[in-house]
């Protein structure tokens, strides 16, 4: 993974240092923050001061100032936390909310909230879904209606990632009276706003550590300056930060997946049934060979469409692909993994049965598996 020919020195010497970090500082706690169901806003501020938050955005909102590859090691490099909630919020504020301020914020909320973002002192989410409207984004309610120098937000938003203790939601909201892709604004809306609420902590399968939260906008007042980019131009910012976030899932999932089968590598060398290890056993054997065979496949997959947006592409159909593979590729391992531990890979003492649980989610979030086969099709002209 680390020597490809992708990542130079500098990409190197970054890997290094968050691998380090992961180890010492996550990952010993990811059974206690499991069995706590969140893990604390220090690793937000401790992550924001020795840069890792901000490793590809612009030195002059305290970013690093690295390319794009520097944000797809951190998102392999947080699977070694143990804990996909982790990685999830993680990659909710630099790969979400940072990336939507730092590319149509104005100054004004690039240095209100890209910089603390930045530094781990401000907590963002971002609000799309809702009840009755998820991957169709052009049917989502919540209204927004001018109001002077304000606007008015009404609606409700679901299944938000890091919504219970985010400082502010950016807020994908329409003007009352349109329809469909047409006027879609998005919003900066801060916590302790009048009529902005949590309505409810949402208890999840896996990604325990991941608060997610169900949101309620009631004649919320938000200022007009806390428009994000251009008005009624929200839907096409969305169908753009939603190419990054898919590409973020899969190199998390190929990352993920090679975790998941080095710790089964390691278990059936040691676990002896028959008088023998059961990684002796060629059924075994040739079955994890096809699992190492196929995460290699999603990780050249994923690194070729990386590439291609470090250099300023953005091929959504590549990019539905290698979410669709690297995804689907994960869950399997997973759920191999699980089965390769026997009885034990079910028992909650034992890690696989977490990564079992938190790998379902990427095949629902950031667009199905079947938006990622429709986006596919559609790109070979069906």
């Amino acid at each position: 993974m680390s020597d490809h020919p992708l990542f130079n020195e500098e990409h190197q010497a970054i890997r290094k240092t968050l691998r380090e970090f992961v180890a010492k500082e996550l990952a010993p706690y990811a059974d206690e923050w499991e069995e706590a169901k969140e893990f604390p806003r220090s690793v937000f501020n401790r992550m924001g001061e020795l840069g890792f938050l901000g490793l590809q955005y612009p030195e002059k909102y305290g970013g690093q100032g690295g390319d794009y590859l520097c944000g797809i090691i951190l998102a392999e490099e947080m699977m070694g936390s143990l804990s996909a909630g982790i990685a999830m919020s993680i990659g909710a504020q630099t790969d979400m909310v940072c990336a939507l301020l730092n590319k149509v914020g104005s100054e004004s909320i690039k240095e209100r909230f890209l910089r603390p973002a930045l530094a781990g002192e401000l907590i963002g989410c971002l609000c799309i879904t809702e009840p009755d409207a998820g991957s169709d984004v052009a049917a989502i309610r919540t209204t927004s209606e001018a109001d002077g120098n304000r606007y008015i937000i009404n609606g409700q938003k679901t299944f938000i990632t890091n919504g219970v203790r985010a400082d502010f939601a950016i807020v994908v909201t329409r003007t009352r009276g349109s329809e469909g892709a047409k006027g879609m604004n998005l919003f900066i809306v801060e916590k302790g706003t009048p009529g902005f609420s949590v309505s409810r902590t949402l208890e999840k399968v896996g990604m325990h550590t991941s608060d997610t939260a169900e949101l309620a906008f009631q004649d919320c007042p938000v200022p007009a300056e806390n428009l994000l980019g251009e008005e009624e131009q929200g839907f096409y910012y969305i169908m753009w930060e939603l190419q990054p976030e898919r590409l973020f899932g899969a190199v998390s999932s190929v990352a993920a997946a090679q975790i998941y089968l080095d710790i089964t590598l390691k278990y059936v060398k040691e676990r002896l049934q028959f008088g023998r290890p059961i990684g002796k056993f060629q059924t075994i054997r040739h079955r994890l060979g096809e699992l190492a065979t196929e995460i290699e496949a999603a990780r050249q997959l994923s690194y070729h469409v990386a590439g291609l947006i470090k250099v300023g592409e953005f091929p959504a159909g590549e990019i539905a692909m290698a979410k669709l593979y690297s995804s689907r590729v994960a869950n399997k391992v997973a759920d191999e993994a699980m089965q390769f531990h026997g009885g034990y890979g079910y028992m909650m003492e034992y890690p696989i049965q977490r990564f079992w649980r938190d790998s379902r989610l990427i095949r629902i979030g950031a667009g199905t598996d079947e938006i990622m086969l429709e986006i596919i099709s559609r790109q070979m002209g069906l």
